[in-house]
């Protein structure tokens, strides 16, 4: 008998434009690698037997549990600005929902084979990819990031073909949904409004009950995006690939391609082999955000009534983007340097240390957080800008910075090279690294003997400057 999953599918109880009916592709010897306990429990999931044989069938696509009803997702999207009209879900297939102790959850198979989106590609993941999914979600969950999760990870036993044929393997993606910008888009380019006012009195039910409008839901979604993408400036992430089918209307980080956290600052800085204009960088993010909030703005305005006032209107709440967004940013690293409180001076304040860390070479996380320890100074090349800088920020920080520091700071973050050590060891067989790397980001702001080592930045024969999005 399959395992029974206490599914209850609300959109794949919507309309048949809105998917495509697709049961994932069966894979010769699943393997489990790593099986997210926690999260599994707070989806009401018997964590016991899917640590087992069944479990590793159902995270591969090969078994079906009770109540799944598999789909792969339609949508479209603007990539790297260019509008593509036809995309969905080319190598996932999620299985269906659950209502467990953190609301509404899907649970999704990236890499189970060939869906009618797919195009050229083989619809399926190798190994690399799906392990540093796995690990930089999870990293971001407990650095209190919105992101989609990592349930399983598991090795399907068959080889995949890139620039060499590497080991295939599948992630199972838990997310608040995987209603995308591009899935809005997808409507609004067919002029389908009825398809439309569906998915956004979905969204509107499922992710914002509050919301009474579509002009509210923009608002909310703006909302939500400048929380986000704040948050991912503060801890130096680089998303790499923000096309509008990797922007989720609930707010959480999705579709982890060649993302990364940067280690030596500077606001330029990208990994992705594929964004050679620099489009996706670090600094452009939130201006990115903004753009891809207009391509939203303007499929929601065929259902709010008189198209001029509503043009305006909209405008008007993306226009204001900036403004919230720098609200959450100022926030987010007052807190990361210890001040408590708002004076008009913090942004020069946050902006100069940003600046000499940028000149200097200054590891990104090591500054911030050696900042409560007093020992900053010593992640410059040259400590006479810091030294400069100094006096004002002992002048304004709160008499008890260090423990704001600590606790606003990560002493851990997964570091491109470890998830670069990581993934070779996986490969050639060998699990440990992956797992060690995994255990100690679950506890990002302590810094123990035992992970201490993790906290170093790369040398210079061990740095890797260029991610991959693995299809």
């Amino acid at each position: 008998m399959n395992m029974h999953i206490p599914f209850d599918n609300s959109y794949a109880r919507l309309p048949a434009r809105f998917f495509a009916a697709q049961a994932p592709t069966p894979v010769p010897h699943p393997e489990l690698i790593a099986l997210n306990v926690e999260l599994a429990e707070e989806l009401g999931l018997d964590a016991q037997a899917l640590g087992g044989v069944e479990g590793a069938e159902i995270f591969a696509g090969n078994r079906l549990p009770e109540g799944a009803e598999p789909i792969a997702q339609a949508y479209a999207a603007h990539q790297f600005g260019h509008w593509v009209p036809q995309l969905g879900d080319g190598r996932a297939v999620l299985l269906g929902e659950v209502n467990g102790a953190n609301g509404r959850r899907d649970i999704q198979l990236k890499g189970a084979g060939r869906t009618p989106f797919s195009r050229n590609g083989d619809g399926r993941a190798w190994l690399g990819p799906v392990l540093r999914e796995y690990l930089v979600s999870e990293a971001m969950h407990r650095l209190h990031i919105p992101t989609t999760r990592a349930l399983a990870a598991v090795r399907t036993g068959a080889p995949v073909q890139r620039e060499t044929v590497l080991p295939g393997a599948v992630l199972t993606r838990v997310a608040a949904s995987h209603i995308r910008v591009g899935t809005f888009q997808f409507f609004a380019a067919r002029g389908d409004v009825d398809g439309l006012e569906i998915l956004t009195n979905h969204v509107i039910a499922r992710h914002y009950p509050d919301v009474k409008s579509p002009m509210e839901l923009l608002h909310a979604v703006i909302n939500a995006q400048a929380v986000l993408i704040a948050k991912w400036i503060s801890v130096g992430f680089i998303h790499g690939v923000m096309n509008t089918d990797n922007m989720a209307v609930s707010g959480e980080t999705i579709d982890y391609g060649p993302c990364a956290f940067m280690d030596t600052y500077h606001p330029d800085t990208l990994f992705s082999s594929i964004d050679r204009q620099g489009r996706y960088a670090y600094s452009n993010q939130p201006a990115i955000g903004a753009w891809n909030l207009a391509q939203f703005a303007s499929c929601l305005i065929p259902l709010m009534g008189d198209e001029t006032a509503a043009v305006a209107e909209a405008t008007e709440a993306v226009h204001g983007f900036m403004d919230v967004y720098e609200r959450h940013w100022l926030a987010a690293f007052r807190a990361k340097l210890g001040l408590v409180g708002d004076e008009a001076d913090d942004r020069d304040l946050i902006e100069g240390l940003l600046a000499i860390m940028a000149t200097g070479a200054a590891d990104f996380t090591n500054t911030f957080r050696s900042l409560g320890q007093d020992t900053a100074r010593d992640q410059f090349i040259d400590p006479g800008a810091f030294d400069a800088w100094l006096p004002a920020w002992q002048e304004r920080r709160a008499p008890d910075y260090a423990s704001l520091i600590a606790a606003a700071n990560p002493a851990i973050i997964p570091r491109n090279h470890r998830i670069q050590q990581a993934i070779d060891a996986s490969v050639a067989g060998d699990d440990a690294l992956f797992h060690r790397l995994n255990n100690a980001l679950k506890t990002p702001f302590e810094l123990t003997e035992e992970n201490a080592d993790l906290a170093r930045p790369p040398l210079e024969s061990e740095q890797v400057l260029q991610t991959f999005c693995g299809t």
